[in-house]
C-alpha cells in the first residue's frame, strides 16, 4: 500500500476490508472507494446482485447492510467494514437435497413476480427487509417498501402480490 506524505493510504491503494456476507466472514483487498457492488460480483463471485443503472436510481443492486436495504452501487467498500451484508444468494437455505427457497422466493414463483429478472434480486432484498421489520400484506406499505426498486416488466402487481403472500396474506 502506498501513502501520501501525511501517511494516509492513497485512494487507489488496496486495503483489507473485513465484513460478513450471508453469514460468512470475508476479507477483501480493495481500494476503499471501490463499489460494494463490484466487490460482491468480482471479488466474491456473488453475481446475483445486478447492476442496472450504476447511479442508485433503479434498485437492482439492493443488498442489506446490517438489515438496511442499500443500493450497493453507491456504497464504497470502506463503509461496510465490520458490517453484515446480505445478498440474494443468502435467501435460500442449503439442505441435503439442495437449496430450499426462502418463503419470499417461493412466493415470487407462485405469484409470477419475476419476468426478465434484472430487478428481482433487488426487489427480493428490499422485500426481505420489509418483512424482517414486521411488514404486513398491506398493499400501500408494500409499495412504499419497494419504492426505490424499478421494474419494467411486471407493472408491480405480481411483485406486490408475492410480497403479500410472503407476509402471510393475500391481496
Amino acid at each position: 500500500m502506498t501513502s501520501d506524505p501525511a501517511g494516509r493510504p492513497e485512494p487507489d491503494s488496496a486495503v483489507t476490508w473485513r465484513f460478513s456476507v450471508n453469514g460468512d466472514p470475508v476479507e477483501v483487498a480493495a481500494p476503499g472507494m471501490r463499489r460494494l457492488l463490484d466487490v460482491l460480483r468480482e471479488e466474491l463471485a456473488l453475481t446475483g446482485t445486478k447492476e442496472g443503472c450504476g447511479e442508485g436510481e433503479c434498485g437492482a443492486c439492493t443488498v442489506l447492510v446490517d438489515g438496511v436495504p442499500v443500493d450497493s452501487c453507491l456504497v464504497p467498500v470502506c463503509q461496510v467494514e465490520g458490517a453484515r451484508i446480505a445478498t440474494v444468494e443468502g435467501l435460500a437455505e442449503p439442505s441435503p437435497e439442495g437449496l430450499v427457497l426462502d418463503q419470499l422466493q417461493q412466493a415470487f414463483l407462485e405469484a409470477g413476480g419475476a419476468q426478465c429478472g434484472i430487478c428481482t434480486p433487488g426487489m427480493l432484498m428490499a422485500a426481505r427487509a420489509y418483512l424482517d421489520d414486521g411488514g404486513t400484506a398491506d398493499e400501500d406499505a408494500i409499495r412504499e417498501a419497494i419504492a426505490g426498486n424499478l421494474c419494467r416488466c411486471t407493472g408491480y402487481t405480481k411483485i406486490v402480490d408475492a410480497i403479500a403472500i410472503a407476509a402471510g396474506g393475500r391481496r
